[in-house]
C-alpha cells in the first residue's frame, strides 16, 4: 500500500528503538514465524512496521545534529539497547532544531556521556524541512518538561499540514484550545503521553481495575520509579515532572470509580540510577479491603528495558495517523488516543479503548 513518510523530533533513546525495530521486522519478512512477536499488530490497515520510512529528524545535540541519521541513534547520551544494526541507510541527517526549554539547566552539572550538549549551530527552518522531506507524520520524542519545545513542533505540523504524535507529558492533543486547531484544519493527532507495551501504567490501570471489579475497595497506592537513562536524569529537575506526575496519576485515577484522595495515591519517577541505562524498576504497592473489612496489600516489581517498551505502540499509532490522513479524518483521534496514550483527551478502560481501536482501523468508528 505504499509507504508512510514520518520525522522525529528528539533522536534519543525512543527513536533508537524504534527505528531499530522498524528494521528488524524488516528483515524478518511477511512469512517468518516471529514477525508479529511483540507487536499488537503486524499488518494494520494494510501496512506493516516495514513501510514506516524516516525522511527528517531533528535534535540539538552536537553529537547527532549533522550526523547520518543511523550514526546518530547510537551516538551519546543514548543508552537503550541494540538489538539490531541493520538499519536503512535513510538519507537523512539530524538537523539543528530549536532548544527553547529542550534541556534542563541542571543538565550540565554532569559528564558528558550522560547529559545532552546543545550543538552551537543555527536552528533549521523545521517548517520548510517537513514540507521538503513530504513527511506525513511527526512524532515528538522531546524530553519531559519541553512545554514550548512541543508548542513549537505542533504549531509546524499545524502549518504544514503534517500529522503530530505527542509521545511526551505535554497537553496538546488532551487541550481543547490545541484539539479545536487541529480538527479545524483536518490535521490528525494523536496523544498525549505514550503507554509502554507492558509498562507501570498499563500495568496500575489493570490492578486497580481487577480490584475495583472483584470489590475490592482500594484505599491507597504508590508507584515509584527509577532508571539510569536521560530521561530520568532530565526528571531529576522536579519542576520539569508536573504534567509527568498529572499524566500518570490521571491514568490510575481514571480506572477508579471514586478516586483516592491525593494524599493516599503517589505516582511518578523517583530517583536517577546511572549504571542502570535504559533499565527502568518499578515499585508499585497497593493497600486495600476485602470481604469482612479484612486488609489486602499487594507488591510488585517490575524490570523492563525503557524505550523498546514503547516501540511497537508507536508503531501502531503511526498506522493508524496514516489511516486518518488517508480517510480525510483530522483532529485528535480518540480511539487510539485512549488506547496508546496515558493522558487522552477522554480516559476509557484499557479493554474498551482497544475495540475502539479495532473498530477505528475497521472503519466502523471516524476516530
Amino acid at each position: 500500500m505504499g509507504e508512510i513518510r514520518i520525522a522525529i523530533a528528539g533522536i534519543g533513546n525512543c527513536a533508537s528503538s524504534l527505528i531499530q525495530g522498524i528494521g528488524y521486522y524488516k528483515s524478518l519478512g511477511d512469512s517468518h514465524p516471529d514477525r508479529s512477536l511483540g507487536l499488537m499488530h503486524y499488518d494494520l490497515g494494510g501496512y506493516r512496521p516495514a513501510d514506516i520510512k524516516i525522511v527528517a529528524a531533528f535534535d540539538i545535540d552536537h553529537r547527532k545534529v549533522g550526523r547520518p541519521l543511523k550514526e546518530a541513534l547510537f551516538a551519546k547520551p543514548n543508552c537503550t539497547k541494540v538489538f539490531n544494526k541493520n538499519i536503512p541507510d535513510y538519507p537523512v541527517s539530524v538537523m539543528m532544531g530549536k532548544v527553547l526549554d529542550g534541556v534542563s539547566p541542571h543538565m550540565k552539572d554532569y559528564p558528558d556521556d550522560r547529559r545532552v550538549i546543545v550543538a552551537r549551530k543555527k536552528p533549521c527552518e523545521v517548517v520548510k524541512v517537513l514540507k521538503q522531506s513530504g513527511a506525513e507524520i511527526l512524532i515528538s520524542y522531546l524530553p519531559v518538561g519541553s512545554e514550548r519545545a512541543t508548542a513549537f513542533y505542533a504549531e509546524a505540523c499545524l502549518k504544514t499540514g503534517v500529522a503530530f504524535i505527542n509521545c511526551i507529558p505535554v497537553f496538546i492533543a488532551s487541550n481543547k484550545s490545541w484539539a479545536k486547531r487541529f480538527e479545524e484544519k483536518k490535521i490528525p493527532i494523536v496523544g498525549d503521553d505514550i503507554k509502554s507495551q507492558i509498562g507501570a501504567t498499563i500495568i496500575h490501570r489493570a490492578l486497580i481495575r481487577l480490584f475495583e471489579d472483584r470489590g475490592v475497595k482500594v484505599d491507597a497506592t504508590y508507584q515509584l520509579n527509577v532508571g539510569g537513562n536521560t530521561d530520568f536524569l532530565n526528571m531529576l529537575n522536579r519542576s520539569r515532572v508536573k504534567s509527568k506526575k498529572i499524566s500518570k496519576t490521571e491514568a490510575v485515577q481514571s480506572q477508579l470509580h471514586n478516586p483516592l484522595k491525593n494524599e493516599n495515591i503517589h505516582i511518578g519517577p523517583s530517583d536517577y540510577v546511572p549504571w542502570l541505562l535504559d533499565n527502568k524498576i518499578c515499585f508499585l504497592r497497593m493497600e486495600g479491603r476485602i470481604f469482612g473489612n479484612i486488609p489486602i496489600n499487594l507488591e510488585l516489581r517490575l524490570s523492563v528495558e525503557d524505550s523498546p517498551n514503547s516501540g511497537g505502540v508507536v508503531i501502531d499509532a503511526i498506522r493508524c495517523c496514516k489511516i486518518a490522513l488517508e480517510r480525510g479524518v483530522g483532529g485528535v483521534l480518540i480511539s487510539p488516543s485512549a488506547y496508546f496514550m496515558k493522558h487522552p483527551m477522554i480516559q476509557f478502560p484499557d479493554e474498551e479503548a482497544r475495540d475502539m481501536v479495532e473498530d477505528f482501523i475497521s472503519g466502523k468508528r471516524e476516530r
